[in-house]
């Protein structure tokens, strides 16, 4: 039961698209994320997620709208449907999801799909 401080765990690490798990809770996990550009279309068959926008501009594609965020602002992503994220420049992320969720879905990438478990 120690207090998390989100500024400081995203001084530690530089790299794009590899959340880093910074807590868990009832099954789920609260990860931080660095994006840059864009990610790949992918589907999640059976988890939600939620993602919160810390720092920057970010996006989620839906293959009929596109969803548009700033600092404070959260979109949950219903299991099953295929989306992709994007930032145009860095942005700061909060991921809420299960734990163990392969962060490309239903897509294995060399590129993008991260390692599980990686902590900060």
């Amino acid at each position: 039961m120690q207090k998390v401080v989100i500024e400081e765990k995203f001084a530690l690490f530089q790299e794009h698209w590899r959340p880093k798990v910074v807590a868990e809770l009832n099954g789920q996990e609260v990860k931080l994320v660095k994006v840059s550009g864009t990610f790949p279309w992918h589907r999640h068959e059976h988890e939600d997620e939620m993602f919160l926008v810390w720092k920057g501009r970010f996006r989620i594609e839906f293959r009929d709208r596109i969803v548009e965020m700033g600092p404070g602002e959260f979109v949950v992503v219903p299991h099953g449907v295929e989306h992709r994220t994007a930032a145009d420049e860095e942005a700061e992320i909060l991921i809420f999801e299960p734990a163990a969720v392969r962060n490309t879905g239903d897509v294995l990438d060399d590129r993008f799909t991260a390692p599980d478990g990686a902590t900060v």
